[in-house]
């Protein structure tokens, strides 16, 4: 039987992101507004706090599933996702981590699983405090510093760009692309991780379009709840 069909077992999706006022509009906490998206569509409140960081439990399209945004800071996200893995007993290939990507253009969203890091500090964190990197990522296009090559890209010149808020350009984006992953994420939890990639790989906002099916999965009801 398929692990996705296994309906008691349970799922785990982490937003990374950084804590505090100071970062909650930074193109790096695009994990948390992911996530905080996600458990609005699906009425979920984060009130309690476990393994360092916010989460709320619910039941959706079947599944028990915990939402949590670790409150470690970033590059130690593996601190408290490795606790909430051990202590809510989730498999690997139950754990969905939501987090920006430098090397994704803003507007484009990408489902996969396991693989490097590529560089990512949070998802790096996971891997080393876990040992596995077999778990499924949906990475958020967040694009480099002025849309240059990553050669071309000093750190001081990365650091700011993650840590700086979108502009108010991008943020247009950014408010079609946030409702796209909470579709996306509701066909994980649904359908599984091969349908998924298939509806919101070749998701683009940057094209202009007068058929939004072009631009993204039409799924619209996929993030709701199966209470």
């Amino acid at each position: 039987m398929p692990f996705w069909d296994r309906k008691t077992e349970t799922r785990l999706i982490a937003g990374l992101g950084n804590p505090g006022a100071k970062y909650a509009a930074s193109r790096h906490n695009i994990g948390f507004m992911c996530v905080d998206r996600f458990a609005q569509e699906n009425s979920l409140t984060f009130t309690r706090s476990s393994s360092q960081a916010k989460v709320v439990e619910g039941r959706i399209a079947g599944h028990d599933l915990v939402l949590a945004k670790p409150q470690t800071f970033m590059n130690n996200s593996g601190v408290s996702v490795s606790g909430l893995v051990r202590k809510f007993k989730v498999k690997f290939e139950n754990l969905i981590v939501v987090h920006d990507d430098l090397d994704l253009p803003l507007g484009r969203i990408r489902i996969r699983m396991g693989g490097s890091s590529g560089g990512h500090n949070g998802i790096n964190s996971i891997v080393q405090h876990t040992g596995n990197q077999e778990f499924i990522r949906v990475r958020v296009g967040i694009g480099r510093p002025n849309g240059q090559e990553k050669e071309h890209n000093g750190e001081d010149a990365v650091i700011s760009h993650v840590l700086g808020d979108f502009t108010p350009e991008e943020l247009k984006i950014m408010q079609e692309v946030i409702p796209c992953v909470n579709e996306a994420l509701g066909c994980l939890l649904r359908d599984g991780i091969t349908e998924a990639m298939n509806k919101y790989n070749s998701t683009d906002f940057r094209k202009p379009s007068t058929n939004p099916d072009k631009r993204h999965g039409t799924d619209s009801g996929a993030g709701k709840s199966a209470k």
